[in-house]
């Protein structure tokens, strides 16, 4: 019997190898779990709903999503399209490397763009699509290409630049735990120790994007 309260495990992998619906499965699976072990309906769903309260500020970042669909229904998408096909000397390499640096600058002052989903797919991703497709059309493994370098941008700047600003989780998570082994590590110490690697990351990056560029003129 006690191997009955694994059979959230067994929701889980079917739900997800029929790719059913992410938050039913997982919903259907914790469920699942709570009853076989012996739990009533209402405890569960008391469990759950706790757990969603006291994590609720994880999740506010998918309340931007509904944010972004709307916006680019309504032409945002093919609004930075048509501003970028108006500066012809504009490549996709340039377009990455404004936003990269812009990127870097926004963490080092506190301020979270979430590029993904916010920037890279309705704004920087068409907008360097637009650049490289002046001269001629691109083809589908080139598209695909842009869309990887877009997120890898995003990426290099979020990772290499998240330390600059004093008061980040990141920063303040390292000096508190520095300090507990008995190491007294300041958070300026961490933040000025991350200043080269954020201007090397720009440099070697922005040196990949203007090489990236090359295909595009053949």
């Amino acid at each position: 019997m006690e191997y009955l309260k694994l059979i959230g495990i067994v929701i889980i992998i079917l739900g997800f190898a029929f790719k059913l619906d992410t938050i039913a499965v997982v919903v259907a699976a914790a469920l699942a779990t709570g009853l076989v072990s012996g739990m009533s309906f209402n405890d569960v769903l008391t469990i759950l709903g706790k757990g969603f309260m006291d994590n609720r500020m994880v999740s506010l970042f998918f309340l931007t999503l509904p944010m972004i669909g709307v916006v680019e229904s309504h032409g945002m998408k093919q609004a930075a399209v048509n501003g970028i096909s108006k500066i012809k000397k504009l490549s996709a390499g340039k377009v990455f490397n404004i936003y990269l640096l812009i990127r870097e600058v926004t963490d080092a002052m506190g301020i979270a763009l979430s590029g993904q989903v916010q920037f890279i797919r309705p704004l920087i991703n068409p907008m360097a699509q637009a650049a490289a497709s002046v001269k001629k059309p691109l083809t589908d493994k080139q598209v695909d290409l842009i869309k990887g370098r877009a997120a890898a941008t995003d990426n290099f700047g979020n990772f290499f630049s998240q330390n600059l600003f004093i008061a980040s989780s990141g920063v303040l998570l390292m000096a508190s735990t520095m300090k507990s082994l008995g190491h007294d590590v300041a958070p300026a110490s961490i933040v000025l120790y991350s200043i080269p690697m954020a201007i090397i990351t720009f440099i070697i990056t922005a040196y990949y994007n203007t090489r990236f560029d090359k295909q595009f003129d053949k």
